[in-house]
């Protein structure tokens, strides 16, 4: 039986695969017209798999094709280099260079070679020690312009990182013009993927399953192939795979998984702490340039990308969801204070149904009385690394957690990608509320995000939505900035508006 594989590349006798024909078709077409070429992509794209396929397609016409990675030769000496390169050569390509030592020599006798067409993959590019990294790529770009007379047909280098200015940097002017883009799985592909497993089974996935995997993980490959994974392993002999079943692996991956590509991607949000806390707090629209450092680094991660009007936007939802969490600031001991306040009596009616104005009154005493400083984390010389919107939305994030605790309730976070909002569905005496929670900057700003959580609550089947808002207390608002309870395309909004002082932070 097949099993849907989060490690390496594909076998596709012992892994659920996607053949990724229309993509694998581009590939031939570039190595067809003799095109030494570039392709980046974050990890768990599924580039070494699409790679594999490439190959084999590419055997079947007769190219012998060398398939190298270099991922730990960031320190490896030159001579280990050359050792890796021609024992690859002749086992693929059946040309022995064992005895050369010289790079360049090497490429030199590869282009005495007319008979075979020989196809040679570079993965994990950036991976080579950069001591000698500038004279492979020169030695690669005298091939290329010969390549008509010679065997070696097609180079195709391939990193997780933008490697097109890294070749231009070390081999100017190294003519690969061309750079194939290796996008993630469509949510067809990951409906394909998941239907090998039911076809092949017979335990099938609820269709809410399959809609929420897609949606976060952004059909990322390796994360698609990670949660289908983790659900038939921990439900192998449930005969359907349920929604509540997929939020306990949801949660699993959130609070324990041990993930080091998100660790990588933590790593890196980290560099640019200030830049990525503006994305999760405020609404900001920040054009994607990639040439700014922070965009180019946590585009090139995977962290975010290019919406459809030009922004910076987050790229998979969990990504944005771990970031959330492994910024809030655990150490600062509110929770303990907000618990010791909480009277449940005051806040459910005979009927046990939750008295929503009774809990966010609650919560802007407290605000009245604790401020938001304590959720802003400092580093070691007493210095914030978080901005103050942080700040506000973690407050509220700790004062609703620390009464599911009292109430028994639960929680989670739906699989949204916007900028500055938090949304959060809670479960009280099994009724289920949306609250979402946002900065106000503007009226019309204010009054579309009215119509996008009854949206978003419609599409979710939620028939109530809260729309929690901070407000600056030193300006005059509009008119239609009120709390007030409406109905909006058939669901009820409740609006609440937290004051706080935006000049004297305490």
């Amino acid at each position: 039986m097949r099993q849907f594989n989060t490690s390496g590349p594909n076998i596709a006798e012992k892994h659920y695969t996607i053949q990724r024909t229309d993509l694998i078709t581009i590939g031939l077409n570039l190595v067809h017209d003799d095109r030494y070429f570039t392709i980046w992509a974050p990890r768990q794209t599924g580039k070494s798999t699409y790679f594999g396929q490439l190959a084999d397609k590419l055997t079947e016409e007769g190219y012998k094709v060398a398939h190298i990675n270099f991922e730990n030769y960031k320190n490896a000496s030159i001579e280990s280099f050359v050792f890796s390169l021609t024992r690859h050569i002749l086992e693929k390509w059946d040309l022995d260079f064992s005895k050369e030592s010289d790079l360049s020599h090497i490429f030199e006798l590869i282009q005495t070679h007319r008979k075979n067409k020989c196809v040679l993959i570079i993965d994990e590019v950036e991976g080579i020690n950069q001591a000698y990294f500038g004279d492979f790529l020169h030695s690669i770009r005298n091939a290329y312009h010969s390549r008509e007379t010679h065997c070696l047909k097609s180079v195709i280098l391939v990193g997780v990182s933008n490697i097109v200015g890294v070749v231009s940097d070390n081999a100017s002017p190294f003519n690969i013009a061309d750079n194939l883009n290796v996008p993630y799985f469509t949510e067809k592909e990951v409906h394909e993927l998941l239907l090998q497993h039911e076809t092949e089974t017979n335990q099938l996935f609820e269709p809410k399953v399959k809609q929420k995997i897609s949606e976060i993980t952004a059909n990322q490959p390796g994360l698609v192939n990670g949660f289908a994974k983790k659900l038939v392993e921990d439900f192998p002999d449930h005969t359907i795979i349920s929604f509540e079943e997929y939020l306990k692996v949801e949660n699993w991956y959130l609070t324990e998984a041990i993930d080091k590509n998100f660790s990588n991607i933590l790593n890196k949000a980290k560099e640019e702490r200030e830049f990525v806390d503006r994305l999760l707090f405020t609404e900001e629209k920040i054009p994607f340039k990639i040439d700014r450092p922070a965009i180019k680094l946590l585009h090139t991660n995977g962290l975010i990308k290019k919406d459809e009007n030009g922004y910076v936007t987050f790229w998979v939802p969990f990504y944005k969801k771990r970031l959330y969490d492994a910024f809030y600031p655990y150490t600062n001991g509110e929770k303990t204070h907000i618990l010791r306040s909480i009277v449940v009596k005051e806040l459910f009616d005979n009927q046990g149904i939750l008295k929503l104005e009774k809990l966010i009154g609650a919560y802007k005493e407290y605000v009245k009385r604790r401020g938001f400083n304590v959720f802003r984390e400092k580093d070691e010389s007493g210095k914030y690394r978080s901005i103050k919107e942080s700040a506000l939305i973690y407050s509220f994030e700790t004062y609703i957690q620390a009464f599911l605790q009292v109430v028994d309730g639960k929680s989670y976070r739906e699989a949204d990608t916007g900028l500055g909002k938090s949304d959060l569905i809670i479960n009280v005496n099994s009724k289920e509320y949306l609250i979402e929670t946002k900065i106000f900057y503007y009226e019309n700003q204010f009054l579309n995000g009215k119509k996008q959580l009854a949206y978003y609550c419609k599409s979710l089947g939620q028939s109530i939505g809260i729309y929690l808002v901070y407000c600056p207390n030193d300006i005059r608002y509009p008119e239609s900035v009120i709390e007030q309870t409406e109905t909006i395309d058939g669901v009820e909004i409740f609006t609440y508006l937290i004051e706080y002082d935006e000049q004297n932070w305490r």
